[in-house]
């Protein structure tokens, strides 16, 4: 999302709580033409780390594994005040860089091996073909605010195991956090192949305009602008954009696990995630049952930031405001809220969990992304039905399916048109570090994890061929002799067609 911050406009700034409006810190911003320079000292302590190979990376990566892990209180309580997080979603985020952590610790050195590739004729297999993959230099991680630590280092984990270094650009509505992860990655014994760029969209273009590759996480509209600049020097880019992430919900389904996914997909962390359920179409034969169920739950949820909380505060007014907009008019077009659907009076960017029904396309909640607390609920009368609504979306982040009959719900998720699909769950494809994770359509390019793809993505693929013999060396040269030139052609002519003529019978 890009709504204005609430930062002070200074050289040094004041981050205040969503929740409380108390001052949670400051920061000093970076000034954008310093950004060169700490690039180039990034570039010159990546020679060094590259050269620790995988395993040397690994030890280092697993004392910075073991600090998050004893440090685990004092991040989440600083999340708390930067963010307005209740302390249900903020024990969420050092988990899982844990876990990610864990993972590439135990399989980056085989990831990253060279790989030995046959030969693509048997005349060639004098040759031995070798593909190394080899870091880029300095990669950018661009994040935004709705995760401040999980997003930040969920890609910077796996590039630096590649061997690259970071030059991390945290939202300007979230930067303490930040700080607080940098001193950690020094303090656990690391080298100086991380840094922090502070600021706002002169410190994104400065980021972008001296990295070597950009991994981008935050809305469509400027993700589109982030790739537009990388590609005036034809930087490659990755990017995780904006979603507005279905559940069908199939007439089989148990109607209980359902809603409760649906509650929690979509209020977790007030909404602000970009793979939050986000609409709900419940087949006609169970849907007032599924409504009953999801309303029950949603009202038991309590509101507020911290400790004894389930449904924290959005990252500012502004955030509310667009929830706000999605609501009304969703109940000016004839929707009904059945919980919250008012902005609370007092301080505080929260707005109450919504559950809205009678809800349909023609209505902002259905088609654009809120990223706030909103559960609207749509009837339908058949899976066709279902799964055209669901598609009809310019986003394809992920999506859902409910159903006791697992094969079935797999049928369903084939037909979406989207990154990924939980059959019976939400979210959880996020833990599954083996699997991609990437958008369709405006939802992005690229993807994130995908077990030794989530490694070899911030590498250059280099091939290495080498001679197993001197045989045949220069038989294709100027300098060799007409009849030599004749028979190497005539040999390379035949090799080449004897597959094909055999697929062709």
């Amino acid at each position: 999302m890009t709504a204005t911050p609430d930062v002070d406009a200074a050289e040094t700034g004041t981050i205040r709580n969503p929740a409380t409006g108390a001052v949670a810190g400051t920061v000093r911003w970076t000034d954008p033409t310093d950004v060169p320079r700490i690039a180039t000292g990034l570039r010159a302590a990546q020679r060094d780390w590259e050269a620790r190979g995988a395993k040397g990376r690994a030890k280092v990566l697993a004392r910075y594994a073991v600090w998050l892990g004893e440090h685990r209180d004092e991040i989440e309580e600083l999340l708390i005040k930067e963010t307005g997080k209740s302390a249900v979603d903020a024990a969420q985020e050092v988990p899982l860089l844990i876990m990610i952590a864990s993972y590439y610790i135990k399989t980056m050195e085989k990831a990253l091996a060279p790989e030995s590739r046959p030969a693509s004729l048997p005349f060639l297999s004098i040759k031995k073909v070798t593909v190394h993959y080899r870091p880029r230099p300095v990669v950018g991680i661009i994040a935004p605010w709705n995760y401040p630590v999980a997003n930040l280092l969920m890609d910077g984990i796996a590039a630096l195991a590649a061997g690259c270094a970071v030059l991390l650009k945290p939202s300007e509505r979230t930067p303490l956090t930040a700080e607080l992860l940098l001193r950690g990655w020094l303090d656990s014994g690391a080298p100086e192949v991380m840094a922090i760029v502070q600021g706002a969209r002169e410190a994104v273009e400065a980021v972008v305009d001296n990295s070597d590759y950009i991994q981008f996480t935050g809305s469509s509209a400027t993700g589109a602008k982030v790739m537009e600049r990388a590609a005036r020097r034809l930087t490659p880019v990755s990017l995780e954009l904006g979603g507005k992430d279905p559940m069908i919900v199939l007439e089989d389904a148990d109607v209980d696990l359902a809603a409760h996914a649906a509650v929690w997909g979509a209020m977790f962390n007030a909404g602000q995630t970009c793979v939050s359920v986000e609409r709900v179409y419940v087949l006609d034969a169970i849907y007032q049952q599924f409504v009953d169920a999801v309303v029950r739950a949603v009202e038991d949820l309590k509101m507020g930031a911290g400790d004894g909380y389930d449904v924290g505060a959005q990252i500012d007014q502004s955030q509310v405001a667009v929830t706000e907009r999605h609501v009304e008019d969703a109940k000016a077009k004839g929707a009904r809220a059945l919980t919250g659907g008012e902005r609370p009076a007092g301080e505080g960017s929260f707005y109450p969990p919504t559950v809205l029904v009678d809800v349909d396309h023609s209505m902002m909640c259905m088609t654009e992304e809120t990223f706030g607390p909103t559960l609207p609920i749509m009837k339908v009368s058949s899976v066709e039905e279902a799964v055209r609504l669901a598609n009809d979306s310019p986003y394809g982040l992920s999506a859902s399916v409910f159903s006791k009959d697992v094969e079935r719900g797999k049928a369903v998720a084939l037909q979406l048109d989207c990154g990924a699909v939980n059959v019976n769950d939400v979210i959880s494809n996020l833990m599954c570090t083996t699997a991609p994770m990437g958008g369709w359509k405006t939802s992005g390019i690229g993807a994130r994890f995908g077990g030794a793809d989530g490694l070899r993505k911030f590498c250059r693929q280099e091939a290495v061929v080498a001679p197993r013999t001197s045989v045949g060396a220069g038989g294709n040269y100027y300098n060799q002799s007409q009849k030599a030139l004749k028979r190497m052609n005539t040999m390379m002519t035949k090799m080449a067609l004897i597959r094909p003529r055999r697929e062709a019978r």
